[in-house]
């Protein structure tokens, strides 16, 4: 068959496919110029809007990969993904739910036996490796599952692999009026007098249009937010004129100052990309709210979600859409997208029955076989809802990662997924500590150093637990202890400390208390990602990973009675509260003066030196006064945040000099040279 005899079948096969409402993924796999003609070829026989996604633009609609949320909500007849150089999975999901029924979603990738081997240009994103990498255990399993779809088309310069689809039947599009499961759920809505729903559903199954839909009928005021304006174009689109829209960091603060907006009905689409403690006042301040999110993709995961969050809410009501209106129920290209990026998480709450071994999970049997990976993942997933397909890619191939599962008859009922870290040299450790550095990877190694009080924390080697998981018919049986006991165990003799960060709540810190780790760190704002403030803690396996525990500790205990104004939250931290400056507290000073060490990681430091000298106006304002940057600014005529914190380092930078003049110097100069390091 001839070029133009395959391009023929391809448009062929897309009237059955509009005839349908399917939608297909059409594989081309060959060497760059030969691909591009073949693409050319159908892009100019096929009539489409031909959105297309990869490094560089080619034909029809071009949107680049890091862009892609700029086409969420919108619709597009055919596309085409490049994967040749790079496979950025978030963009492909994304790309494949703004393709109508009867499109092609055109992958171009290159020759099959050497996919695998080639550098992934997306995996600098992920991996915290200083250049691109193979990934071969995703790209295996993502051939894998397109050569088993049956649906799936190949082109190649050997021809097209092809097979005919089942029949299906005609297929009609919604019409804008409710479909049935729509409106069995909006007539619950209408009747509900207090509380909280929550709707999901994978995408183009309406959820955002039921919101509209509530927002329409509803004869009072309704409020509407969500992690972006530009999200919601379909629920205002259904809403009509009585769209009112309000961030939800806008929304607490006017909550927070009284001018919040009455409403009956507050409707937050996309719920699960909210931090959970925000969206726990923002449901608490309304007599109904509705929550909509995503149960798989880019978004995240509503199963997580659900776990995490809503399971907390008492009398929740859970509405689920199924059937599919943008396009056929189990269409090819939804399901073939699914499988690749294992969005079926219904694993996560399989039960597990019986006793379970905790072994190490190795990743060389992916390459043969990804059930395990599937198994892991999903588990992992839903135990943290802000799960990303950069996750499953991470998982796969991203170099220093470990797993621990445990296990009974082939299932995962509890794993936890750990980082190798640390092991710096001496020179580069010192000037990360000194703020002159910032290599990738490293989050608890790096913290160490640039927050703590060690230059050379970050030449330990530790393994920070990423996540860890239990399946809920297993939770409460010490399992989560035993898989850290497990990882202690087993690579022990190779680090010298577990690490963990995670955001800070009583109930989650007792749980790593209890796992014996100690707390370390915790930082002076609350993170977006998840509402807390981030919190490190250790738990020390050699000889020195205890001592810079221990250390560590004791700094946090000694700098709390400076941290507490800045930190919402009551930590159980006793310790020395004088105001004598330790030698500790000279270096870290000299840090913060002659380098560029945060002011978040000097508190205590900063404290007890304006406690002990006179002077030092504009930081005291700050640190004792506790006035904000802005009228800080304008009260010493500076420029704005950085003139500001130019001038904090000059004051204690003369403050140490006016005390010993030539022991400042002699820092500055020793300082100075962390910026020259091999």
């Amino acid at each position: 068959m001839d070029d133009r005899a395959i391009v023929s079948t391809l448009c062929a096969t897309a009237q059955t496919m509009a005839h349908s409402g399917c939608r297909r993924l059409l594989v081309v796999s060959g060497e760059p110029d030969w691909s591009l003609h073949c693409v050319g070829q159908l892009i100019d026989a096929l009539a489409g809007d031909w959105l297309w996604m990869g490094p560089a633009p080619q034909r029809g609609y071009y949107c680049p990969p890091r862009q892609m949320r700029s086409v969420l909500g919108r619709e597009f007849r055919h596309g085409v993904f490049d994967a040749r150089s790079g496979l950025d999975v978030e963009a492909l999901a994304a790309m494949s739910g703004t393709l109508t029924a009867g499109s092609w979603l055109v992958l171009l990738i290159p020759p099959l036996p050497r996919w695998p081997l080639l550098p992934d240009s997306d995996s600098v994103r992920w991996s915290d490796t200083p250049g691109p990498i193979a990934t071969p255990c995703f790209i295996h399993h993502a051939i894998r599952t397109l050569l088993n779809d049956p649906e799936v088309v190949f082109w190649s310069p050997a021809g097209l692999q092809y097979r005919d689809a089942p029949a299906r039947p005609p297929w009609y599009p919604a019409s804008g009026a409710p479909a049935a499961g729509q409106a069995a759920i909006l007539a619950q809505l209408q009747d509900m007098r207090r509380g909280v729903a929550v709707i999901t559903a994978p995408r183009g199954r309406g959820k955002s249009a039921l919101a509209g839909m509530l927002l329409r009928a509803w004869s009072g005021p309704v409020l509407v937010s969500a992690p972006a304006k530009v999200a919601v174009d379909v629920l205002a689109r259904h809403g009509g004129d009585k769209f009112q829209f309000i961030a939800p960091d806008a929304l607490l603060a006017a909550l927070d100052n009284g001018t919040a907006p009455e409403a009956d009905w507050l409707i937050i689409d996309e719920a699960a990309a909210i931090p959970g403690p925000l969206l726990t006042r923002l449901i608490a301040a309304y007599p109904r709210t509705l929550l909509t999110t995503t149960v798989q993709g880019y978004e995240g995961t509503g199963r997580g979600f659900l776990l995490k969050f809503c399971a907390a809410i008492p009398d929740l009501q859970h509405f689920v859409l199924d059937i599919p209106l943008r396009w056929c129920a189990s269409d090819p290209l939804e399901r073939v997208i699914g499988q690749m990026l294992l969005f079926d998480d219904h694993a996560s709450v399989a039960p597990v029955s019986g006793p379970l071994t905790i072994t190490p999970a190795d990743r060389r049997h992916w390459l043969a076989d990804s059930r395990e990976a599937a198994s892991l993942y999903a588990l992992l997933c839903g135990a943290h809802y802000r799960t990303s397909p950069l996750d499953l890619r991470r998982m796969m191939d991203a170099p220093a990662q470990y797993f621990m599962a445990a296990r009974h008859a082939g299932v995962v009922g509890g794993a936890a997924w750990l980082v190798r870290e640390g092991g710096l040299t001496a020179a580069l450790s010192q000037a990360v500590w000194a703020g002159y550095r910032r290599p990738r990877g490293n989050l608890v190694a790096q913290s160490l150093a640039a927050h703590g009080g060690s230059p050379l924390a970050a030449t330990l080697r530790g393994l920070r637990i990423t996540r860890i998981a239990v399946t809920p018919t297993r939770q409460g049986q010490g399992l989560g202890q035993k898989l850290v006991a497990a990882a202690r165990h087993t690579w022990g003799d190779e680090v010298d400390y577990l690490s963990v960060s995670f955001g800070y709540t009583p109930q989650l810190w007792r749980f790593w208390a209890r796992c014996g780790f100690t707390l370390v760190r915790i930082g002076s704002h609350r993170e977006a990602s998840s509402g807390c403030y981030n919190a490190m803690a250790l738990l020390p396996v050699s000889s020195a990973g205890q001592v810079m525990a221990d250390h560590e500790h004791r700094r946090l205990c000694a700098d709390w009675p400076w941290l507490r104004p800045w930190i919402d939250e009551s930590l159980a931290l006793s310790g020395p509260s004088g105001t004598t400056l330790t030698s500790d507290d000279a270096l870290e000073l000299a840090g913060f003066a002659f380098a560029h060490r945060p002011l978040e990681a000097c508190l205590g430091s900063l404290g007890r030196l304006l406690a002990t000298l006179p002077g030092m106006p504009v930081l005291r304002s700050r640190l004792e006064q506790q006035c904000g940057d802005e009228a800080i600014c304008r009260q010493f005529r500076l420029a704005g945040r950085k003139a500001l914190l130019c001038r904090w380092r000059e004051e204690v930078a003369e403050a140490l000099s006016a005390q010993d003049p030539e022991m400042a110097a002699q820092r500055r100069q020793q300082i100075l040279q962390l910026q020259f390091f091999n």
